[in-house]
């Protein structure tokens, strides 16, 4: 048994709930076979690089999966009958790698840290504050 990582797109115009549906199934036919799952992410809705079959967006899932040969081959025939399926994408890996892809680390990261112009823009603004409470204290006093 070899490691694989996984990747598919569905369309989006389903739900979040019906993916996950549809990854519960997809995830059914290695485990049946007798691998494994050992990694399961939720990317997201995300813009596409350019329209497949009318779609500008599509909901990414990514599986990190332990299994055979056979079972991979069966797992890609039922993903490319699929009609909810944009694309997919299976490479063989040599391990699957600890805690959350780069995929979901960019996710938190950005949601963490402030963005640039915020952080400019309020040190900007506070010099410009301090110049004109001087200014306006000068001419109050005289």
């Amino acid at each position: 048994m070899r490691f694989y990582e996984s990747v598919f797109i569905a369309r989006q115009d389903i739900t979040a709930a019906q993916v996950e549906t549809m990854a519960d199934e997809f995830a059914e036919i290695i485990t049946s076979a007798g691998g494994s799952i050992k990694k399961r992410e939720y990317w997201g809705l995300r813009a596409l690089a350019y329209r497949i079959k009318k779609n500008r967006k599509g909901h990414y899932v990514m599986f990190n999966l332990e299994t055979g040969s056979e079972a991979l081959k069966e797992y890609e025939r039922i993903m490319g009958l699929n009609e909810d399926v944009l694309r997919f994408l299976n490479i063989r890996i040599e391990e699957v790698e600890k805690g959350p892809s780069i995929m979901m680390q960019a996710k938190t990261e950005h949601h963490q840290r402030g963005g640039r112009d915020d952080r400019e823009n309020g040190e900007q603004n506070e010099g410009r504050a301090d110049r004109n409470d001087s200014v306006d204290a000068d001419s109050s006093e005289g």
